[in-house]
């Protein structure tokens, strides 16, 4: 399973875009083709789950969802002053990484979901819904924690930019068109939207590759305590996540996806937040440990080890 996620084609192009900037090659994804590409898979995820959630039950939802939304507010809390006791930093660095490891990862979902596809391990259609539901509460949480702690940030500016921003609006409009839609109704785009989203996340990867190898030094210069929590905190929350989505009647693959999304870190919505909210806060620290370190781990190794994970759990 490990040399199966390792050899799929999104990770080794993860890795053709870290190592042109080893080559110092001048490899670059052009930048508007790579906005169309990232609006275009936030949006085929949300279509997606939608047209999933069309054909879903709340008894079959609920429980999941409060799971989702449980670790949402809890993973920011004791990132929070766990880096604050034991990693040394203040309390904008502490808060900021805090956010962005409460929040999820929308790339992460989508390599995971095609890591499932291509072993054939069936899941749960509603899982894109859980993904809207844990970007924005992290974020919430950790600038309140920051504010109670004295910074002087703009909460509601923070909030207005969480929810305002690109990534929730297409997931939650993607969402609500694919539930009005329903399958039939996307049938004749499905093709557009379902079939070429492999080779586009391809495309994503290997820019996100170079942009990744680029800030390898940020994360770095914060020492090994970021090097532990980035490397460690995904191990934790992946556990925390399998085990609970087991316990809310997730299938096999659900877990794996929840796992996945505890254990991911937001490099989209948290850094634009923040940058509002922390302007004090090192943005390297945060944008450098997830995107650098805790994103290709989860692609590389942490996908597949909470799928074992899944699989010794559920006997």
């Amino acid at each position: 399973m490990f040399l199966a996620g390792l050899l799929s084609p999104p990770v080794l192009c993860f890795g053709l875009g870290a190592l042109s900037v080893a080559l110092r090659s001048n490899l670059r994804l052009p930048a508007p083709v790579f906005e169309a590409v990232s609006i275009y898979l936030l949006l085929a995820i949300g279509l997606k789950g939608g047209a999933e959630l069309s054909d879903t039950h709340l008894a079959d939802f609920a429980l999941p969802a409060f799971a989702a939304l449980a670790l949402g507010l809890a993973i920011p809390v004791w990132s929070f002053y766990g880096l604050k006791r034991f990693g040394g930093f203040g309390t904008a660095d502490a808060a900021s990484l805090a956010a962005h490891y409460g929040s999820v990862s929308a790339v992460t979902f989508i390599a995971v979901i095609a890591f499932l596809d291509a072993r054939g391990i069936a899941h749960e259609g509603f899982m894109t819904t859980l993904l809207a539901l844990m970007e924005a509460p992290a974020i919430i949480v950790a600038l309140v924690l920051a504010r109670r702690e004295g910074a002087k940030e703009p909460l509601g500016h923070a909030v207005r930019e969480v929810l305002g921003g690109r990534s929730i609006l297409l997931l939650v409009g993607g969402l609500l068109i694919g539930a009005v839609a329903g399958k039939a109704g996307l049938a004749p785009v499905r093709p557009f939207f379902g079939d070429l989203s492999l080779g586009f996340l391809c495309l994503f990867l290997l820019e996100l590759g170079i942009v990744a190898a680029q800030k390898a030094d940020d994360a770095m210069r914060a020492g090994p305590r970021l090097l532990l929590f980035a490397l460690g905190a995904p191990l934790v929350h992946g556990f925390l996540g399998v085990g609970l989505g087991l316990l809310a009647g997730l299938s096999e693959g659900g877990a794996i996806i929840l796992g996945t999304l505890a254990a991911s870190a937001s490099y989209i919505a948290a850094p634009a937040a923040i940058r509002i909210a922390l302007p004090e806060a090192n943005a390297a620290y945060a944008l450098g440990a997830a995107l650098a370190l805790t994103f290709p781990f989860n692609l590389v190794i942490g996908i597949p080890l909470y799928a074992e994970m899944a699989r010794l759990m559920a006997g």
